[in-house]
């Protein structure tokens, strides 16, 4: 059967197409130990050239763990330093924002970006759009302003009114007759609302 048109099956405990030898893990070195238990070479690699290959990963495996173990010293005997200056993660976060937004305000990009909104704001076009801006605003609050005056000065008329005034009397002596006069209030004191101050 050929292995390359086959179908994997991946719920299978053989996980892959087949291979040549068993495909115990067994027959698979743990990693970085240097056996050579029957495992055929690649093509094109000589046993000696294996084994300068063997004996080379198993330095840098060998200095990488050294390397872990000399890093983890390294971040144990900074963190007993900021420790000893009082430096917290809190107090570390906010200066290396204060340092990111230094970085952003003298990085190329901030500064043209800048230059180009000074440029906008001195230009001939924002000029005369901020003119028509603030004649605009200062037409509006005194339309609203005039507006204010003449609803202010109806209503006035309107209260003056002897239309208003009769229903003013109206509602007051319905109050009086709903409501009544309280228990606590002297007889002077219970005056009709049209008698004394008026709702609005």
């Amino acid at each position: 059967m050929d292995s390359v048109g086959q179908d994997v099956n991946l719920n299978s405990p053989n996980k892959g197409p087949p291979m040549e030898h068993s495909g115990s893990l067994a027959d698979f070195p743990a990693e970085g130990a240097l056996q050579n238990s029957g495992n055929p070479l690649p093509p094109g690699l000589t046993e000696e050239e294996a084994e300068d290959l063997r004996n080379e990963l198993s330095k840098v495996e060998e200095e990488i763990s050294t390397l872990r173990q000399v890093l983890s010293a390294k971040e144990r005997h900074a963190a007993e330093l900021k420790r000893k200056l009082g430096l917290s993660p809190l107090n570390e976060f906010k200066q290396n924002l204060t340092k990111s937004w230094q970085d952003v305000q003298t990085s190329n990009a901030y500064v043209s970006a800048s230059a180009t909104l000074d440029d906008i704001t001195h230009s001939e076009a924002y000029k005369k759009t901020q003119e028509t801006l603030s004649q605009a605003g200062q037409k509006t609050s005194a339309a609203l302003t005039t507006m204010g005056s003449a609803i202010t000065r109806k209503l006035g008329d309107m209260r003056n009114s002897a239309t208003f005034k009769s229903f003013e009397d109206k509602m007051g002596n319905l109050k009086y007759k709903v409501v009544g006069p309280r228990g606590d209030e002297s007889p002077a004191d219970s005056v009709t609302p049209t008698q004394e101050n008026p709702p609005f």
